[in-house]
């Protein structure tokens, strides 16, 4: 590849890197740059470093994001916007946080150690899928 090739290749890179922090949807950054995808793509699997690059800068575009929602969220609530309010609570607050409650006619039987353990599994999972974080 000649200078001239690498320097425009390198300017169209941090073009897109730019782009990402700025509005971190692919399709939308490489519309913007005029960039094909394939490039996109191709770049990032060429170069360890650009991949690295790549997504740092596309998990600044998304903080970015994540900022200006949480600011318009906040303005909605000012504005006394029920929803914006209910939303907030329920992902904010313990108090008003979805809840599981398990009720269970336990029989005389006492379980084993591994029936205990598979119990107590199983709470966890399922309190893990209540709060969104299944793992």
């Amino acid at each position: 590849m000649n200078n001239d090739l690498q320097d425009r290749t390198q300017q169209n890179r941090q073009l897109m890197l730019e782009q990402l922090k700025k509005t971190p949807v692919v399709q939308i950054a490489c519309e913007k740059t005029g960039i094909a995808r394939s490039t996109f793509y191709r770049w990032k699997e060429e170069s360890k470093e650009f991949a690295k690059e790549a997504d740092q800068a596309l998990a600044e575009g998304v903080a970015l994001v994540n900022d200006m929602a949480e600011s318009q969220l906040l303005s909605a609530i000012r504005d006394r916007n029920i929803s914006a309010i209910f939303y907030w609570l329920n992902h904010r607050h313990s108090a008003y946080s979805n809840k599981l409650e398990i009720t269970a006619k336990v029989k005389d039987e006492t379980l084993s150690p591994e029936q205990e353990e598979l119990i107590k599994k199983a709470l966890k999972h399922a309190s893990l899928i209540m709060k969104g974080k299944d793992e």
